[in-house]
């Protein structure tokens, strides 16, 4: 299996060996909520605000590309957290299939 990739000082896994130049970025009239959010984001990822907007931009404009083998570990890993016995099959079919016709 191949090593996980490095993180940034921000969280984020540089993408095609980019070199970063810094780039100083103003950002006029965010909506109130989009603002609070971002706060929010920020506090809760104990992230400075330039910090979490850089994570944000770098999470929406480049995502890492995981390999077939690291997305059904992903896929793995979650499922094991998930309680035992709890979803069943027909339970979540009906789930996927609530609200159409």
């Amino acid at each position: 299996m191949t090593e996980p990739a490095q993180r940034n000082q921000n969280g984020c896994i540089p993408v095609g060996g980019l070199q970063s130049m810094p780039v100083n970025l103003t950002i006029k009239n965010i909506p109130d909520v989009v603002y609070e959010r971002l706060r929010e984001s920020a506090e809760m990822n104990r992230r400075s605000m330039n910090s979490e907007v850089i994570v944000c931009l770098e999470a929406a404009l480049m995502p890492a590309r995981l390999t077939v083998a690291e997305r059904i570990a992903r896929a793995r890993a979650l499922r094991s957290e998930l309680p035992k016995g709890k979803f069943k099959a027909k339970d979540i079919d009906a789930f996927k299939r609530e609200g159409r016709s």
